[in-house]
């Protein structure tokens, strides 16, 4: 009975999740469209325009760009550090030979990247931009694999959660030490001492959501101002949310009922539309054959992929971990194809990486080719695998 109530929940996140990325999918091409008109100007400043309110030292008064990205997105990251937690919990990632395994791929899919470019870029100018192919894009990368439905195995899905939201983490702890021009350690402060407030609140087995939500935004501004990217927030909170083992409605099965359609129809969508605005010159296409581009490309295809499936491999081979149930090698290497869509924190870091508005451009295009060619290798690959197999029981 446990195990039905479980997949039916998960089902209903995953079909939920198949139309958003159809959307998403939408939106993407609306901006770039968008991005390439002469209206692409307009919209571009009015993702530039303020909004909030401040007082002093104290405000909340960021561009509608920056609200999306440092603040609805906290949301979409407070979603998926909860189906986290409670497949940690209750699922598929409840024992450690199923959790460790996606963490440890996680490092590899991000260190063999990072290795690929620095030595495709070692004595240039954009040798700095070593951190952009080290990050998968959870919104894509999820997008992606749930358009492919039932032909897919659950537990993969899963994995692929767990292992780019831990690719995430190592990507803003990255930007926190070697991207961050300040980081002010106050801020950490306060933010840990209300974290610990959360805890408590969990210890002693306290139900109500608001009592983590509200708390949950002074984590999210504190964390904000400290430097380091506002998004982690949504996961930290995730994980203090109380769950249980069996089939009682908990608390954080509750709000993540509550947030997936507004995060899979409305926060990711617009996400998209906001940050896909690449405009494409002439100028752009060289930068794919030059040793910026070709890290870039190479890093998150090939790096991403073979990371990935070595460290995988090893850590299946030392006893750490097992493969995804119903999961074989074939769907790895489509797995770790598409973790090479990189997108939001690579184009993040690329902004981070390089001044000239140029190498900030020509990083941008190559980001998008490499993301969309992931993708369509992908999504290949794992079809080719069910066509070989057969459905999924």
């Amino acid at each position: 009975m446990l195990k039905r109530i479980n997949l039916d929940t998960f089902r209903k996140y995953v079909n939920s999740n198949s139309v958003g990325g159809i959307i998403l999918i939408g939106c993407v091409l609306l901006s770039l469209v968008i991005a390439n008109l002469p209206a692409g100007r307009a919209f571009e400043d009015w993702l530039g325009r303020y909004v909030g309110w401040e007082s002093g030292s104290i405000g909340l008064r960021f561009s509608i760009l920056h609200w999306i990205n440092d603040g609805l997105m906290a949301i979409f990251f407070l979603l998926v550090g909860l189906e986290i937690k409670r497949e940690m919990v209750e699922g598929e990632l409840s024992t450690p030979s199923k959790a460790m395994l996606p963490v440890i791929a996680a490092f590899g899919g991000a260190l063999l990247p990072a290795l690929i470019f620095v030595l495709l870029n070692k004595g240039t100018a954009t040798v700095s931009g070593w951190g952009i192919p080290m990050a998968t894009d959870i919104a894509f990368a999820l997008a992606a694999i749930t358009l492919l439905g039932k032909k897919v195995p659950g537990s993969l899905k899963v994995f692929l959660a767990a292992l780019a939201i831990v690719d995430d983490l190592i990507a803003i702890l990255v930007i926190a030490l070697f991207y961050s021009s300040e980081i002010h350690f106050n801020y950490l402060l306060y933010a840990g001492a209300v974290m610990i407030l959360l805890i408590i609140f969990n210890r002693l087995k306290v139900k109500g959501l608001w009592f983590y939500l509200v708390p949950g935004l002074f984590v999210w501004y504190f964390i904000h101002h400290s430097g380091i990217h506002a998004t982690i927030a949504g996961v930290l909170v995730a994980m203090t949310l109380p769950t249980t083992p069996d089939a009682t409605l908990s608390p954080l099965e509750k709000l993540e009922h509550a947030l997936a359609k507004p995060v899979n129809f409305f926060i990711i969508p617009l996400f998209a539309l906001a940050n896909t605005n690449i405009r494409f010159e002439a100028s752009m296409v060289n930068g794919l054959t030059a040793p910026l581009g070709m890290g870039i490309i190479i890093g998150l295809i090939a790096g991403k992929c073979a990371g990935i499936l070595l460290s995988t491999w090893a850590g299946v081979r030392l006893g750490i971990g097992k493969l995804p149930r119903q999961a074989g090698w074939m769907h790895m290497v489509g797995l770790g194809l598409l973790a090479g869509i990189g997108f939001t924190m690579s184009i993040f870091i690329s902004l981070l990486s390089f001044n000239d508005p140029l190498l900030v451009a020509e990083a941008k295009l190559a980001i998008l080719v490499a993301s969309v060619l992931a993708a369509l290798l992908g999504c290949s690959m794992l079809l080719m695998v069910h066509r070989k197999k057969g459905p999924i029981g």
